[in-house]
């Protein structure tokens, strides 16, 4: 079994509550967004090192993957600018609200978010709903 899939199935083991994975749904792209946008509002710079580095990350496993997390990546920082001068005041808001919802998910699963055992898996969350993605339009990672 390849890495990337082992981490996946990592990651799910703590995602089988259907309530719990449509939380992630929501928060994991929420948190990603706001992590992005605050970073991107604080220095452009390091949040294209940022990025830069997680896609030599998902690249190691899968150049699919690092493409469309590439793209995510992308789609999430292109309209920061359009918020102005209140764009990190939301990012910090909806930061919050979603790692509220993410544990309130895990409170309801009954298990531990798998980053509180692997820093690693922060990275892998995201790639977690890219992989359903790309199963529903047959793309192959």
């Amino acid at each position: 079994m390849r890495k990337l899939d082992a981490l996946l199935n990592q990651y799910g083991e703590t995602h089988q509550n259907p309530v719990n994975k449509a939380i992630h749904w929501v928060c994991v792209p929420l948190i990603m967004w706001s992590a992005l946008a605050a970073m991107w509002i604080l220095s452009p710079i390091a949040t294209c090192v940022f990025v830069a580095l997680a896609l030599v990350y998902y690249a190691r496993m899968s150049l699919a993957m690092a493409v469309g997390m590439l793209a995510m990546a992308a789609l999430m920082i292109i309209p920061v600018p359009l918020l102005g001068e209140r764009a990190l005041w939301i990012a910090a808001a909806v930061f919050v609200v979603a790692w509220i919802g993410q544990f309130v998910g895990h409170a309801i699963e009954g298990k531990r978010p798998k980053f509180l055992q692997d820093l690693q898996f922060l990275l892998i969350g995201p790639a977690w709903i890219l992989r359903f993605v790309y199963r529903g339009v047959g793309i192959r990672y």
